[in-house]
Order: structure tokens, then sequence, then C-alpha cells
């Protein structure tokens, strides 16, 4: 299953700590055959989506995004004009 940073949690806690309780960070598989993956903030999971709660972000990944990243860990950070850009890595 996808874990994430301390740096992926708190950002994805400021991303969605406007939204509804429910509200999570959706990453969505935009190729079942690449890894392409589109990101945006979601009300709540979608029919089918995993759920990873850890340290108080919650990610919903769509079922092919779930497979792709069972593996990996999410990092995150802000960039100097404040944009998030997020990271996959290889769990350790």
């Amino acid at each position: 299953m996808l874990t994430l940073t301390e740096n992926a949690s708190t950002i994805v806690k400021d991303i969605t700590d406007a939204q509804p309780d429910a509200a999570g960070l959706r990453i969505s598989s935009e190729s079942a055959t690449e890894p392409a993956f589109a990101v945006a903030v979601a009300p709540a999971p979608e029919e089918g989506d995993q759920v990873v709660e850890q340290s108080g972000a919650t990610v919903y990944l769509d079922t092919d995004a779930a497979q792709q990243l069972d593996d990996k860990v999410l990092d995150a950070a802000v960039d100097d004009q404040g944009a998030v850009q997020f990271a996959l890595g290889i769990r350790d």
C-alpha cells in the first residue's frame, strides 16, 4: 500500500483542510501501462478507490493507481513560488 512521508502528510492535510470532512487527495492513473497520474482534491472516495489514511492525511487511489503505487512512498514539498511538488519513491 502507498505510504506518505511526514512532509506529504502535512501538505495533503493543508490542501484538504478547507474541504468537507471526508475530502482527500485523489490520485488516478492516466494510463494502465505507464506511470502517469492525475492528482486532485476530491470531496470523497469514488467507488472502488483504495483509501490511505496516514498521520491525519487522506489519499484516495483509483484501482490502477493503487496497483502501480503499491510499493511506493509519496513525498511532497512546496517550491519557492508556493507550488506543491509531489514525488514518488520506492519504499524501503
